[in-house]
């Protein structure tokens, strides 16, 4: 079966899912309003999974299923396979707790508003009143103390005034020492009320808290997946050995999950298995109508580790393309502050997870360690072009600020997927999209525009060729995929870089590389004060 993490559907799933959206586009004509909620639902995006098995007897079926739930149906539709764990019947466990901790939630809002805010209310009105009280005798107080010092500075005093002022003095203070003892006590009942409303509201809270910790708990130790060899773990125990130690929330209900165990339930053998995007991007993803998708690592990756135990699994095509790299780097330039190097796509950067060679690791190999080899900035592995990489800590630190203070002047060239003059899309801009990681999908990056790091790209188009485009890209941030999520996301330009298998369209041409060339670099080194500009031609 192939890979769901890295894979190019077999014809099988790839018609599969076109007759999933024949049958939909069908349902949209349809006057029945629970089918035209559904298909507005589906618009909206989803991620839709189609799974081949095989009976014993060589007999296939082709099974669907979404991710998560469907409108009013929740996880039922006739159309698609049913949920691993069903917890959403509406007398049971799940449900019933879940009303009580929504009961919880609507009295803490009301203790909240009513009880706790009328105390609240009732500790301030008398705290402002006291303390006006206080404030006013301080007043007193300063105004007596500056007749007595205008006195003291006349000079006409003699010992008997000088020994009234000084009492007069002691005695204010006294009375102001008495007024605040007097103020705290007057206050204290307000301020016991207040404590004790307060402290009940710490005791619901934490009853809700740990009623919904136990209820998560409940929901990961019931939902049991199974594998292909007839064993079944919970949720909880699969997590327990990960770095989250417990599940995320929606962990098992994505497709592959859904699919397997149905699959598993009837005694049939999974052959291929695939999962597409219907609909519109949600928030800041990249998604694309109709692209297939690999299995999101943070939420299924331990789940499909353990339900694919007993299957004959491919390996994934990263571990195959990756490995492939058409040509070796090449050092353009050299002094005793830095070297730039031409690097092929299909390299890293910097050393991986992986065996394969680093571009950092080749410079290292070839100028031993005394030269201090480090990477300042990097390319994506698919990426090629120009890199610079320091020699010693000093060079490192400057180039590295020079890169922080966009005093390094980055171009690239990229191919885009469609035609931007017929989508109506300026010649040139710029796009200004802050990113941030897909935590439970990476390495994937998405647009926030609440939370993201900002990211910002100049682009000029150049020409276009046979329904694709050819683009300068300027970047004057740096930060992960900033170009690819630039290009694709609908917010963006709305042009995947070609042959992008994360934010572009599967050609279904597993060898094809990221039409994406990191082109010139220009700087001032502030050593040597030279200007520098470095270029390497586009290889596509």
């Amino acid at each position: 079966m192939n890979n769901p993490f890295d894979y190019i559907p077999d014809a099988a799933c790839d018609e599969a899912f076109r007759e999933l959206t024949l049958r939909i586009e069908t349902l949209k004509k349809s006057e029945r309003l629970e089918d035209i909620c559904l298909c507005r639902e589906l618009e909206a995006g989803k991620m839709l999974g189609v799974l081949i098995a095989e009976e014993a007897e060589g007999k296939r079926h082709t099974l669907y299923a979404f991710s998560g739930q469907l409108g009013d149906t929740g996880f039922h539709h006739p159309d698609f396979v049913g949920p691993v764990f069903d917890y959403l019947q509406p007398d049971g466990h799940f449900k019933t707790k879940e009303a009580d901790i929504s009961h919880q939630n609507a009295n803490i809002s009301r203790f909240e508003a009513g009880a706790l805010a009328e105390i609240r209310s009732e500790y301030e009105r008398a705290k402002v009143s006291l303390d006006a009280e206080v404030s006013a005798y301080k007043e007193n107080c300063r105004q007596s103390k500056q007749q007595r010092d205008a006195k003291r500075k006349s000079g006409n005093i003699d010992d008997e005034e000088l020994t009234a002022m000084i009492r007069q003095s002691q005695f204010e203070k006294a009375e102001l020492h008495r007024l605040k003892k007097k103020v705290a006590a007057e206050l204290e009942p307000y301020e016991s009320k207040l404590k004790e409303a307060e402290t009940i509201l710490d005791a619901m809270k934490e009853k809700r808290r740990a009623d919904s910790e136990d209820l998560q708990k409940w929901l990961f130790d019931s939902f049991r997946v199974l594998n292909a060899r007839g064993e079944n773990r919970s949720l909880s125990e699969i997590f327990a050995e990960t770095p989250l130690k417990i599940p995320p929330s929606g962990a098992g209900e994505c497709c592959a999950p859904k699919l397997l165990q149905a699959a598993y339930l009837k005694g049939w053998t999974p052959v291929s298995m695939a999962e597409y995007w219907y609909g519109k991007p949600k928030g800041g993803d990249v998604r694309i109508h109709g692209n297939h998708y690999p299995a999101c690592r943070g939420k299924c990756l331990p789940v499909l580790t353990w339900m694919l135990q007993g299957l004959d699994i491919e390996p994934t095509l990263d571990t195959e393309i990756r490995s492939i790299t058409h040509r070796e780097p090449r050092i353009i330039f050299e002094n005793r502050w830095f070297c730039v190097v031409d690097k092929p796509s299909g390299m890293l950067s910097v050393p991986g997870k992986g065996k394969a060679v680093s571009v950092q690791e080749w410079l290292q190999e070839i100028y031993g360690p005394n030269r201090q080899v480090k990477m300042v900035h990097r390319l994506d592995q698919d990426t090629s072009g120009l890199l610079i990489a320091s020699f010693g800590p000093l060079s490192f630190k400057l180039l590295q600020t020079m890169f922080a203070m966009r005093k390094v002047k980055k171009t690239y060239i990229a191919i885009l997927e469609g035609d931007y003059e017929s989508m109506g899309i300026s010649r040139s801009g710029r796009i200004e999209l802050p990113l941030t990681p897909d935590w439970l999908d990476r390495p994937r990056q998405r647009v926030d525009m609440k939370e993201g790091k900002e990211a910002a790209t100049d682009y000029e188009f150049i020409e276009v060729n046979e329904g694709r485009s050819r683009v300068t890209f300027h970047p004057l941030t740096g930060r992960t995929h900033q170009l690819r999520v630039h290009a694709a996301s609908e917010m963006g330009l709305g042009m995947p870089i070609v042959d992008d298998r994360l934010y572009g369209m599967n050609t279904g041409n597993a060898t094809d590389r990221l039409l994406l060339h990191a082109h010139k670099i220009e700087f001032t080194f502030p050593i040597d004060r030279q200007n520098y500009t470095f270029q390497s031609p586009v290889p596509f």
